[in-house]
């Protein structure tokens, strides 16, 4: 069990404050460490582990930023690591230029399409759902129907992600939150009746997942309709305070979890929450970002950071900065995948060199180089290339015509194309 940090036993520690403004203290608390690595620190002068705690938390109080939610009190702590990282997605990931030198325009609806199935996959996985990336990304481009609950869990997400991009540059509302939950839950609850319901009962509790103890109770149900019109303001207006845009939807995503105002599928709601609100304020990059797939990676630490938060009463600094370490981790990933697309794209063009094939196409047989028992559908084409099914149809059908696919009829009513005999004579010759 995770266990809690020492309380200060009078108003100022006099040990505490001996120190407090010297490098040391300041160095330690750079990395705004909790008290499970603090208790273990070897200290100078024979100063006790509970002295330099209370000596970071005031040091922490001096320049902490307070927020309320209903009855709750929170609060957060800008650091220099934070203002670095904000300073760097700034320049980054948001704006209506920046970040477009990584995009190739030629290619940006199939990496988009790409990055929200693995963002749903991943958020969907890190709630339970059992199948694999490959399994869970040919349902999708398949359009396939869903044949389990973690199927559905994953098709949900992705067209709810979908939907959010739709009403990215509205307001925010409960109305919206109550029909999102619904999109990411139908027919995955043990009570269908509770999809975009918010709960009228007490009876749940959130586990530890490291331990499998009660790690948090969430309010009472009679306080959700105060709490969440307060978060319905905090996504919506600007208070007295400047928060930067990128902490504000780190801070909308814990609160969401924090008030877990629903039986199930707090998780992937209070992501999507985070999404739609980085979208709304302009970082249209993590369109292109799989964040839930770091957090899936590293799904101990996003436990722990709600942990920490809650028993270091209610300091957000944890989870606002594990959030934005994942962020850098999600964004360095995106640029190593477009490098490799960059690289297997250079192939593909000499494939393009082919008469009388087009640059999709040319994928489409650089996949069968690849996977030679790849299957086609006409729906899949469409959902890798983000085109319509007459533009699908006719870029498989001319590659039956050149002889690199060949067409079976899998039932009355479905077309496949596969890789036909002539293929690697084909690629031989133009090689």
């Amino acid at each position: 069990m995770l266990e809690r940090p020492p309380k200060s036993k009078t108003p100022e520690d006099l040990d505490a404050s001996k120190i407090v403004f010297t490098s040391d203290i300041q160095d330690l608390n750079s990395e705004y460490p909790y008290w499970d690595k603090v208790k273990y620190i070897q200290t100078k002068d024979g100063l006790n582990n509970e002295s330099l705690w209370f000596a970071l938390k005031f040091l922490r109080r001096l320049n902490k930023t307070d927020l309320k939610f209903g009855k709750y009190k929170f609060s957060f702590t800008m650091t220099d690591e934070m203002f670095e990282l904000l300073h760097y997605f700034d320049m980054n990931i948001g704006g209506s230029l920046t970040g477009e030198h990584l995009i190739p325009s030629e290619n940006k609806n199939a990496y988009l399409v790409s990055s929200i199935m693995e963002e749903a996959i991943a958020s969907s996985q890190m709630e339970g759902a059992a199948t694999t990336r490959k399994v869970a990304k040919d349902m999708l481009r398949k359009s396939e129907k869903p044949q389990n609950k973690g199927q559905q869990m994953i098709l949900n997400n992705y067209l709810t992600i979908n939907r959010i991009k739709e009403i990215a540059n509205t307001d925010f509302s409960i109305q919206q939150l109550l029909e999102i939950h619904r999109s990411m839950t139908e027919n995955t609850l043990d009570n269908e009746a509770d999809a975009g319901k918010i709960r009228e009962h007490d009876n749940i509790l959130v586990m530890d997942g490291i331990t499998g103890d009660i790690a948090h109770t969430p309010p009472h149900y009679e306080e959700l309709e105060k709490l969440l019109a307060d978060l319905e303001f905090f996504f919506n207006k600007n208070g007295k305070a400047f928060i930067h845009p990128i902490i504000k939807g780190i801070i909308v995503h814990f609160m969401l979890a924090y008030f877990h105002p629903f039986v199930d599928g707090n998780g992937r709601t209070a992501r999507s929450l985070f999404y739609w609100y980085m979208l709304k304020n302009g970082y249209w990059l993590v369109e292109y970002m799989s964040i839930s797939r770091i957090i899936y990676k590293t799904k101990k630490m996003y436990e722990k950071s709600f942990l920490y938060t809650e028993y270091d009463d209610n300091d957000l600094t944890y989870f606002v900065l594990y959030n934005l370490r994942t962020m850098k981790k999600a964004f360095a990933e995106l640029k190593l995948y477009l490098k490799r697309k960059t690289e297997e794209n250079s192939s593909i063009l000499l494939l393009a060199n082919i008469k009388n094939i087009n640059p999709r196409q040319a994928q489409i047989i650089k996949i069968v180089q690849e996977k030679p028992n790849s299957c086609f559908l006409v729906k899949e084409i469409e959902n890798r290339f983000s085109v319509g099914n007459q533009t699908a149809r006719t870029d498989l059908y001319g590659l039956v015509e050149l002889g690199y696919l060949s067409e079976i009829q899998i039932n009355k009513r479905k077309t496949a194309f596969i890789k036909s005999k002539e293929f690697d004579a084909k690629i031989l010759n133009f090689s």
